[in-house]
C-alpha cells in the first residue's frame, strides 16, 4: 500500500460479492443488556497454534518522517509490537537500500536502514525487510542481506522478495513496479530462487518469503496467457523447495461496518486453502514453510471503532491459524475520506498513529495521537504473549465473539468482542478443561470513543457484561496450581486416509501416559478415543469432510497435559462405488467459476432416472445457474436431477452437467457426492 491511498484497483476487483451482514442489530438507543446472556464456551481441549515472538506486527514506511523516532518507538513498544515492516509496501518494489532511494516516489530524511534497525533495538522486535525484487537485483538484495548481518550484526532473518507482484499488470491490473520483460509467476518464481540463493550465500539462517496471492481475494483463481497455473500454484511448484514462508496480504473491504466486520469469519476456511495449496504445490516438506500475513487493513471506520474489532478479529483468527506474524498497514499513512462511524470522527486514514494533517478545513488530532486500531493491537499484547497457546473458543451469538489463550503459569486469558454497535450483551462463560479462580478476573477493556484502555476486576470468570462495540480481556488465575503437567504431545500425523477413516500418529512423549485423541467441534471437542499406544485409527467418519483433531496425555494421577497443535485432514470418497463422480474447476474469475461434475454409473444395473446431490463446505458458495439437468439449492445442499435426454445412465455410461458457481468467500470445492443416496468414488 501507498501512503494516502485509499486501496489499488486490485482491491476493488476482490469486492465484487461482500460477504452477508452480521445481522440487524437491536433498536438503537436500547439501555440494557440481553435478557438471555450469549453463551460462550472456551475449550481448553481444543489447542491452536502457539504465539510466536513476532506475532504482532505493524508496517513503516521510508516515506514516515516519524520512521524510528523516539516517540514512534517507545509507542510501538509499549503496543508488544514483535515485527515491523520495512521499507514500505510498493515502495519496496522501487526502493535501493544502499542509494536509499526510491525512483519516482518520496524519501523522507532519516529513514535509512540503520535508523530503522535503531528503532528495532529500542522496540525489541524484529524486522520483515522486503528486498526490491521489481526493479532491482538479486545481487542488491544479497549485498543487503551481508550489510545487515555480516557488517552490522543485526540478525535481520526475515526476507520477503517483493510487495505484491502479482499487481504487476500480469492480470490486467498493474500498480506493483516490474521492469522484467517477464511478468508471469513463473519469471517471479524463478526470480525468487535466485534470490534465495544469493541471499543464503551470505547467510545461510535467513528465511526468504514469497509473495502468494490470498484465497477468494484477486487475482486468487486467475490463469494468465501461457501460465501453467494460478499465481499460486506456479510460484510454489518452481519456488517451493527455495522459500521458507510465504506471504499473504488481506484487505477485505465491507459496504458497511457490519459487512466489514463480518470478514473474519471467512479466515479459517481461507487459511485451510492457503495450507492446502502450499502441500499440493510446494514439494517435499512443504510442512516446514510458514505463513505471515504483512499487510491487513478494515474496509469502513479505520480510524474509530470498527478498525479496533477488526483488528483484534483479524490478528486472533489468523494467529489461531498459526501465522507468525500479522503486520497492520500501517504506523502512518495520512488523513483520507472523513465520515462519522459509531458517532465519531473517522479520518479515512489507513495509519494506526495519526499524521496530523488536514483536508477540506479538518484535521486529524496531533501528530502520533492513537487511533482505535493502536489501543487495539496494546490489547492484543495483554491477551495473546509469545509462547501462549490459543485454545478454540466460540459463542452463540453472531454478535458477540470470543478468542481464548493458556500460558505457562496456569492463567488463561478470554479475549471479548461486542459487534454490536447500539447495544450491550451479556455473556455466560464456561469452560471445557480449565477451572477458573473464583476471585475476580483482572478485566481490560476498548470502548467506542476510548482514549485508552481501562481495567477493573467487575463481573466474574463466568459472567460479564460486554458494552457496545468493545473489546475486553479477562486473565483468570486457575482454581489450584497446575502442578507438573504430562509433556504435551507434538502435533499428530494423518495416513491411511480414506472415506470412513484416518490412522493418526505422534511421537511418545513420556512413560506410562494414556493418550486421548479429541475432534474440534467449533467450540467444543469429541473424544474420538484413547490409547496408550502413539497411533489411533479413527472410523466412523464421514465422507468429504474436514476434521481437526488434537492428542492430550494424561498421566497415572488424572493430570492432563496441554493439547497437542491441530491437525487438520479432510476425508474422500470411496475406494469404489456403484457410481463415480469428476468434478472440476474450468474457468475460475475471482468470485465466479465455470465447474463440470461428470457422472458415471460404474454399477452392473441401469438407473432409469437419478440426483446427483452434494454439499458446500462454506456458507457463502451458491449456484447461479445451471445446465444439461434442474439445479436447485437448499442452504448449502445442492441437487441436480436429469433433463429429458440424460435420464436413462446404462451400466458404464456417464452424463455432463455443468453449472456457474458463485462464491464471495473462500472458495473450498465439496469432495463427496451422491447418487440415489449412494456415495460415489472419485473419477
Amino acid at each position: 500500500m501507498t501512503q494516502g491511498s485509499v486501496r489499488r484497483a486490485g482491491w476493488a476487483l476482490a469486492l465484487l460479492l461482500t460477504a452477508g451482514a452480521l445481522g440487524s442489530a437491536p433498536a438503537s438507543g436500547t439501555a440494557f443488556a440481553d435478557a438471555v446472556p450469549a453463551n460462550v464456551t472456551v475449550n481448553a481441549r481444543a489447542g491452536l497454534a502457539t504465539v510466536a515472538d513476532t506475532a504482532l506486527g505493524v508496517n513503516d514506511a521510508i516515506w514516515d518522517s516519524e520512521l524510528g523516532s523516539t516517540a514512534v518507538s517507545d509507542l510501538l513498544r509499549a503496543a508488544g509490537a514483535g515485527m515491523v515492516r520495512y521499507p514500505g509496501g510498493s515502495y519496496a518494489d522501487i526502493y535501493h537500500w544502499q542509494t536509499h532511494t526510491a525512483p519516482g516516489g518520496y524519501v523522507a530524511p532519516g529513514t535509512d536502514f540503520d535508523t530503522f534497525m535503531a528503532s528495532m533495538q529500542r522496540i525489541g522486535a524484529q524486522p520483515m525487510i522486503i528486498a526490491n525484487y521489481g526493479t532491482g537485483t538479486a545481487q542488491e538484495a544479497a549485498d543487503w542481506v551481508r550489510y545487515a548481518n555480516v557488517t552490522k550484526g543485526y540478525h535481520a532473518q526475515y526476507w520477503t522478495i517483493g510487495n505484491e507482484n502479482y499487481g504487476n499488470g500480469h492480470y490486467g491490473t498493474a500498480w506493483e513496479a516490474d521492469d522484467h520483460a517477464d511478468k508471469s509467476p513463473k519469471a517471479y518464481a524463478e526470480g525468487v530462487v535466485a534470490f534465495s540463493q544469493a541471499m543464503k550465500a551470505v547467510d545461510p539462517t535467513v528465511k526468504i518469503g514469497a509473495v502468494l496471492t490470498t484465497p477468494a481475494n484477486w487475482p486468487d483463481g486467475l490463469v494468465g496467457g501461457g501460465d501453467a497455473g494460478t499465481w499460486n500454484q506456479v510460484v510454489l511448484s518452481i519456488a517451493g523447495p527455495s522459500i521458507d514462508f510465504v506471504d499473504l496480504h488481506w484487505y477485505p473491504g465491507g459496504g458497511s461496518e457490519a459487512e466489514a466486520l463480518a470478514k473474519p469469519s471467512q479466515i479459517d476456511d481461507m487459511m485451510y486453502l492457503a495450507k492446502a495449496q502450499i502441500a499440493r504445490y510446494a514439494g517435499a516438506n512443504a510442512g516446514r514453510i510458514g505463513i505471515s500475513l504483512t499487510e491487513t487493513n478494515v474496509g469502513v471506520g479505520q480510524n474509530t471503532q470498527p478498525g479496533a474489532l477488526f483488528l483484534a478479529q483479524t490478528y486472533s483468527g489468523m494467529l489461531e491459524n498459526g501465522v507468525f506474524t500479522v503486520d497492520w498497514w500501517d504506523v502512518h499513512n495520512g488523513i483520507g475520506t472523513v465520515s462519522t462511524v459509531a458517532g465519531q470522527t473517522d479520518y479515512g486514514d489507513f495509519g494506526m498513529l495519526s499524521s496530523g494533517g488536514c483536508a477540506n478545513n479538518v484535521c486529524e488530532p496531533a501528530m502520533n495521537t492513537p487511533f482505535a486500531p493502536y489501543h487495539a493491537l496494546k490489547l492484543m499484547h495483554s491477551f495473546a504473549r509469545p509462547g501462549d497457546q490459543l485454545i478454540r473458543a466460540g459463542t452463540d451469538n453472531p454478535l458477540v465473539a470470543a478468542h481464548a489463550a493458556r500460558r505457562a503459569n496456569g492463567d488463561l486469558t478470554v479475549l471479548l468482542v461486542n459487534l454490536d454497535p447500539a447495544n450491550p450483551h451479556a455473556v455466560k462463560i464456561g469452560y471445557d478443561g480449565y477451572t477458573p479462580s473464583s476471585a475476580a478476573p483482572q478485566v481490560e477493556s476498548y470502548l467506542n470513543g476510548a482514549t485508552g484502555i481501562a481495567s477493573s476486576s467487575t463481573g466474574s470468570a463466568t459472567a460479564q457484561t460486554l458494552a457496545p462495540y468493545s473489546l475486553t480481556v479477562l486473565t483468570l488465575h486457575p482454581a489450584s496450581a497446575p502442578g507438573v503437567l504430562p509433556a504435551t504431545p507434538a502435533r499428530p500425523s494423518a495416513s491411511a486416509v480414506t472415506d470412513r477413516s484416518a490412522t493418526l500418529t505422534w511421537p511418545a512423549t513420556q512413560a506410562g501416559v494414556k493418550y486421548e485423541v479429541y475432534r474440534q467441534y467449533g467450540a467444543r471437542s469429541e473424544q474420538l478415543g484413547e490409547t496408550t499406544s502413539t497411533s489411533f485409527t479413527a472410523t466412523n467418519l464421514t465422507p468429504g469432510t474436514r476434521y481437526t483433531v488434537n492428542v492430550l496425555a494424561r498421566d497415572g494421577a488424572g493430570r492432563v497435559s496441554w493439547s497437542s497443535p491441530p491437525l487438520t485432514f479432510t476425508t474422500g470418497a470411496p475406494a469404489t462405488s456403484t457410481c463415480s463422480v469428476h468434478f472440476s474447476d474450468d474457468n475460475d474469475w475471482g468470485n465466479g467459476y465455470v465447474g463440470t461434475i461428470t457422472v458415471t454409473n460404474t454399477g452392473t444395473a441401469p438407473l432409469n432416472g437419478w440426483t446427483l446431490a452434494f454439499t458446500w463446505p462454506t456458507g457463502w458458495q451458491n449456484v447461479s445457474s445451471g445446465w444439461n439437468g434442474t439445479w436447485s439449492q437448499s442452504g448449502t445442499t445442492v441437487r441436480v436431477t436429469p433433463a429429458d435426454f440424460n435420464t436413462n445412465l446404462v451400466a458404464g455410461g456417464s452424463t455432463s452437467v455443468g453449472f456457474v458457481g458463485a462464491y464471495s468467500g473462500p472458495n473450498v470445492l465439496p469432495s463427496a457426492f451422491t447418487l440415489n443416496g449412494t456415495v460415489c468414488s472419485a473419477a
